[in-house]
């Protein structure tokens, strides 16, 4: 498992493609896990520029959560490699499934959230090993900036910085990008 970190527009996602060209020998055995919700006019752009981007050849699969399933996806099943975009997105839909009032959540529903969240990762991330995929995550890093004013920015950083690190665990391989140039940390 590979996960590639970097801030908004540090070129993570281009990283991410180009890392597993350079793996692949066949384009067909790759499918890309595109997390987003079509959710406003900006992220409709947003998609539809990543879906243009990635080669054609590549198998799209729009999840977010229940990754068990993609056992039965015939694509996931003939993939070698498989890149999860992105895991900060993933986490926002799984926060609004739950919740919707983050001004007056309890510490205690956040603690049940986290649960939630890291039990999607966990699932991914198992699902992958069982099937014997190589698995490319990529993922925001939240923590450089300052102190969100409010409080669901403070709960998703908190949620995203620990996600990351969980990840980063078990990951072989770290690579923070910044400025559209990977540097190994792991």
């Amino acid at each position: 498992m590979i996960l590639i970190i970097g801030g908004a527009r540090s070129g993570k996602s281009s990283y991410a493609e180009r890392r597993i060209k350079e793996l692949q020998t066949n384009s067909s055995d790759v499918v890309y896990i595109a997390t987003a919700i079509p959710t406003d006019g900006d992220m409709n752009d947003r998609i539809k520029r990543h879906q243009e981007d990635r080669p054609s050849e590549w198998h799209t699969i729009e999840q977010y959560k229940q990754f068990e399933s993609l056992k039965r996806n015939e694509n996931f099943s003939h993939a070698k490699y498989v890149i999860v975009d992105c895991m900060t997105i993933m986490m926002t839909n799984l926060m609004f499934d739950h919740y919707t009032d983050f001004d007056t959540i309890t510490n205690e529903q956040v603690d049940q959230l986290e649960k939630v969240i890291e039990n999607e990762v966990y699932e991914l991330i198992d699902t992958c090993k069982q099937c014997d995929k190589k698995l490319v995550i990529v993922s925001n890093e939240v923590g450089y900036g300052l102190v969100p004013s409010y409080r669901l920015g403070r709960i998703f950083r908190d949620l995203a910085g620990r996600m990351n690190q969980k990840i980063a665990s078990q990951a072989e391989e770290v690579i923070l990008v910044t400025a559209g140039i990977p540097l190994r940390i792991k």
